[in-house]
């Protein structure tokens, strides 16, 4: 279960610099976490039943890109879960780059790429991001761009 945070964090628009970067933590992922997510949200077979998927294209089972992604979602939250975010509002150039591997160890990363205020909303400020995992060898298995509104301090 994921710890309460505050609901508004005390960084804001502001305060993201063009260029910053972040870097999570490792995530292990296991057979049975891919197993378990793939019976509950997303069962083809090789990602759902281990026998079946050696006869896949991928030779054993592998994670939903689904699954990668809310993986992302955990580990991005890890290090900008400071930031005092609206909502997301567009991901764009979204790559599945690799099949993600029972005992893959994970980490996400992310670059702000451009901010800017919104027109019609004094109090929010829309910042571009970059996201991407990488497994343990350093290939990226999943990558896109995004457009976010963030909170603004001062209007």
């Amino acid at each position: 279960m994921l710890e309460k945070t505050d609901p508004h964090p005390e960084r804001k628009w502001e305060d993201l610099e063009i260029g910053e970067e972040t870097r999570s933590s490792p995530l292990t992922v296991t057979a049975q976490d891919m197993l378990d997510f793939a019976h509950r949200y997303d069962p083809q077979y090789f990602h759902s039943d281990q026998e079946a998927a050696k006869d896949s294209l991928f030779g054993e089972l592998v994670a939903s890109g689904i699954h990668t992604a809310a993986l992302w979602r955990i580990m991005d939250h890890e290090v900008n879960g400071n930031i005092d975010w609206v909502c997301g509002v567009q991901w764009d150039e979204v790559r599945w780059r690799k099949a993600v591997r029972a005992g893959d160890t994970l980490t996400a990363g992310s670059r702000v790429l451009s901010k800017r205020p919104s027109d019609s909303r004094p109090g929010i400020g829309i910042a571009n991001m970059q996201h991407w995992v990488e497994n343990q060898d350093g290939d990226v298995v999943f990558s896109f761009t995004s457009v976010s509104l963030v909170y603004r301090r001062a209007a």
